[in-house]
């Protein structure tokens, strides 16, 4: 028998055979038309009974055949609709009290909410042919959504997700809408964003006065904003657009004048832009495209993805082409489709007047800001950078930007972490009482978890600015309003000066607030996303460019023998001084010339760093050093990248975070596959009295072969990829005599300097040659994104284990 079969000879099933149960489903099953799903699977079965949400979850009482009751149990996880991520399905036996007939009831919100809200979806194509067919009555709605896609977790004020409780309870809906809301048999029943023309939202365009920015913008006057937002692109303009988590700043990718212009006026310097393309032909003259990225592309979370250039693109004919201001320097092009339809719209359906077929499309936001979500406040705070604003009425209630991800052996690999993947949770090895964790100060995300899941929240940002502060305790209360999770205990990075650890302190309210070390919260945080339980120790590398040491050093090379009770640093690279913080960090010229003296290496002027070092600061900078003047010793990983980018030729001034590391990596890809004779870091114990690892990694021997190098006439692209090379042999070195001495065999790469996956591949296969287990970030970012996953597990962790960390 067919399964229909089946079905219908259990829905015909005797009366007398009857039974009834109470089924609670979890985890994101609201807002994805779970409850339209369960309606028509129980008419189907001949089961009686009704469904509604609560903040538990989707909960049914069904009566019907124990048969057709078993097999509508299963179905509910294998035939969930698109969006749901079904994690558990609960029942329990009732009483058989008749009736007829299988309702929908309104939605409870009895107890604290332990339901899933679902992330932002891109339009399905269920919508996309409805919104190209002149025939349909959503022909062209820029708001068109369905069960199956559009806005979630941005619109959702509060839980059980219904209208009432999102951005949508301003437009009441028309009778047409009312009626497919109504109906179980549409795909749009119970769809809480259900819209169309006549309901609203609604679309305006306001245009800046270009002779006197002074001014606020005035409303077009043309009827199709549109298609005057197209043109104005096609003329060169910059328009914020407003999506789905906030404004974009947006202009046409192949026009010159309007890329730099959008660079000049943000400030950018040569930070890369990220495209979004009307489809995928558009760019495949641009990249290197594999299938998992395709996938990643079309997928509904429709993240930015990040992709190998071409070597040598050759557009076909008819193809677009693309300004070379829009990503300088960067061996890698971001892209994203479209995944609103506002956005299929504004790069032209079939038919339409021909526009840019490649956009511009950054944030909405000044420098370190978040992204502009507010309408009166995009027209203020971005008066300055757009020309145009394409709004609309519907509020945005969550600032979301967008995702990045890159593949990395074969993997998605999170850059940021953001639109269409929050506020998915990720599953914990170990249970946790109610806790948030504040994340670190750049790239700041929050988590709060209980039992075993931890929700993280959006990008938020960079810390060091009022408007991210605030948008963090906006963050911070939606997340326990969608999660239901009220916080016990806070848990914050050591770093004395964090913006995020000084929030936290101001918030415990009698709660306590558990510190933890920067680089222990990377490595946890691999371990917890590899489901690693307790007293499972791991070699951890954890290579970034800042993170408070225990010796208030800045700690950024490490190798801990770790788990989530302590670590004991095994392994780190030579401290070296960092000369004015932040000055050096802008100018890799200067930890240059800081590792060249390190090593006993003159500052000969025939060195690129010293040759871009300003002859008047050259004495200032050896005189600083000489004393140790405003000097913070430091082992960073990252700081060693900006150093070797700087004396290799290639990066001496970084207008953007890791540039210099970014071009580097860039060189390095040029290089092809024979590099010729690699680089050695010395290694050595450390006097035991120092108190600091018990082996130190001396990158003198590197920096003297790559001067050796240089006078020799080698180019910069092999002293690039011979130095990335000496990384990925260093850790496979710390690796084997961390193995010999401790017994551990897995070992977990974390950390931002991780993101260059030229490096984190070579060291992976490294290691795996040499046998061991290998751990790297998929669920959460390996920089400071992930940082709050790490820090929530080793602080808020519910049976405590004893005896340290676990490791001799």
């Amino acid at each position: 028998m067919t399964t229909g079969q089946v079905d219908g000879a259990l829905a015909a099933a005797p009366a007398a055979a009857a039974a009834r149960r109470r089924i609670t489903v979890r985890g994101v099953v609201q807002g994805v038309g779970f409850r339209p799903f369960v309606h028509t699977l129980a008419t189907e079965l001949g089961l009686t009974g009704h469904v509604t949400n609560t903040g538990d979850g989707v909960v049914a009482e069904v009566e019907g055949a124990p048969a057709a009751l078993a097999r509508f149990t299963e179905r509910l996880g294998t035939e969930a609709p698109p969006l749901a991520v079904v994690e558990a399905v609960d029942g329990t036996d009732l009483a058989v009290v008749g009736g007829t007939g299988f309702r929908i009831l309104p939605s409870r919100a009895d107890g604290p909410s332990r339901t899933l809200v679902s992330p932002d979806a891109a339009t399905c194509d269920a919508c996309l042919a409805e919104l190209t067919d002149p025939a349909d009555r959503r022909h062209r709605h820029p708001f068109l959504t369905c069960t199956h896609c559009g806005p979630r977790f941005t619109i959702v004020t509060a839980v059980p997700y219904d209208r009432a409780h999102t951005t949508m309870a301003r437009f009441p809906m028309c009778a047409r809408c009312a009626r497919e809301y109504a109906d179980p048999t549409d795909r749009r029943f119970h769809a809480q964003p259900i819209a169309c023309h006549d309901c609203g939202p609604r679309l305006r365009l306001l245009t800046a006065d270009p002779d006197d920015r002074t001014r606020p913008p005035h409303p077009a006057p043309g009827p199709d904003p549109v298609a005057d937002a197209r043109r104005l692109l096609a003329d060169g303009a910059i328009v914020a657009v407003k999506g789905l988590g906030g404004y974009h700043l947006v202009c046409d990718a192949a026009d010159d004048t309007a890329v730099s212009t959008l660079r000049r006026r943000k400030s950018r310097g040569d930070k890369p832009f990220a495209l979004m393309a009307r489809q995928l032909d558009d760019i495949a003259h641009l990249v290197r495209l594999r299938d998992e990225e395709r996938a990643l592309l079309t997928g509904p979370a429709r993240p930015i993805v990040l992709l190998r250039r071409a070597p040598h693109p050759a557009p076909p004919p008819g193809a677009p082409a693309l300004s070379a201001a829009v990503a300088p320097g960067s061996p890698d092009l971001g892209v994203m489709l479209p995944y609103t339809p506002l956005h299929h719209l504004l790069l032209g359906l079939p038919g339409d007047p021909p526009g840019p077929r490649l956009l511009v499309m950054t944030s909405g936001n000044l420098a370190g800001e978040p992204i502009v979500t507010d309408d009166d406040e995009a027209v203020t705070r971005l008066a300055r950078l757009a020309d145009a604003w394409l709004t609309h009425d519907r509020p945005i209630h969550l600032p979301c930007d967008d995702s990045v991800v890159r593949l990395s052996d074969g993997e998605p690999l999170f850059v940021r972490r953001s639109r269409g993947y929050a506020p998915l949770p990720v599953p914990l090895p170990v249970a946790v009482r109610p806790a948030l964790a504040a994340g670190g100060d750049l790239k700041n995300v929050l988590c709060l978890a209980e039992g075993r899941r931890a929700w993280l929240s959006a990008h938020i940002g960079d810390m060091d600015d009022l408007a991210t502060q605030l948008a963090f305790e906006k963050a911070a209360s939606h997340l326990e309003t969608v999660t239901g999770v009220r916080p016990q205990l806070l848990a914050a990075d050591r770093h004395p000066g964090y913006r995020s650890g000084r929030w936290a302190e101001r918030h415990t309210a009698g709660r306590a607030l558990v510190r933890v070390q920067h680089h222990h919260a990377h490595i946890a945080a691999a371990m917890a996303e590899h489901g690693l339980g307790d007293r499972r120790p791991v070699i951890g590398v954890a290579f970034d460019g800042t993170g408070y040491g225990d010796d208030h050093a800045v700690w950024g090379g490490e190798i801990l023998l770790a788990d989530y009770d302590g670590y004991r640093r095994f392994g780190q690279l030579a401290y070296v001084p960092l000369p004015g913080g932040d000055a050096t960090v802008r100018r890799p010229y200067r930890m240059a010339l800081t590792h060249l003296r390190a090593a006993g290496l003159d500052w000969a002027t025939d060195l690129p760093p010293v040759a871009a070092c300003p002859p008047e600061e050259r004495p200032l900078l050896a005189r600083q050093l000489e004393r140790n003047l405003n000097c913070v010793p430091t082992s960073s990983m990252g700081r060693l990248f900006d150093a070797v980018s700087s004396l290799a030729g290639i990066c001496h001034h970084a207008g953007y975070e890791a540039q210099a590391a970014v071009a580097l990596e860039a060189a390095a890809l040029g290089a092809g596959d024979d590099h010729g004779p690699g680089y050695s870091f010395a290694l050595h114990d450390a006097p035991a009295d120092r108190g600091g690892a018990d082996t130190v990694a001396d990158p003198a021997p590197v920096f003297a072969a790559i001067v050796e190098d240089l006078r020799a006439g080698t180019a910069p692209a092999l002293i690039a990829a011979r130095f990335h090379t000496a990384v990925a042999d260093l850790v496979r070195r710390c690796c084997v005599l961390a193995r010999q001495r401790s017994g551990l065999t897995t070992v977990a790469l974390t950390g931002g300097v991780f993101a260059n996956t030229l490096l984190a591949e070579a060291t992976a296969r490294l290691l795996r040659d040499d046998g061991f287990t290998v751990l790297r970030h998929r669920r959460v970012p390996p920089n400071d994104g992930g940082l709050a996953l790490g820090q929530v597990v080793v602080a808020a962790r519910t049976v405590p284990v004893f005896g340290g960390v676990g490791v001799p």
